[in-house]
């Protein structure tokens, strides 16, 4: 199994065979959500954050 390192803790994060790009994942160790950005080299980032938009 392919694993990416969290940006954030610098954990190891397995990878789920199958997965594609933009694929969010969660850091086993830290809990933050990586988005997966890159196959060739593998690669993430931390997903961006949701934000509300209030009806606007």
């Amino acid at each position: 199994m392919a694993q990416v390192t969290c940006v954030v803790c610098e954990g190891q994060v397995d990878l789920p065979e199958g997965a594609l790009v933009g694929e969010i994942l969660l850091c086993p160790d830290c809990g933050t959500e990586l988005e997966l950005t890159g196959l060739d080299p593998l690669s993430v980032e931390e997903a961006p954050q949701v934000q509300e938009d209030w009806g606007e």
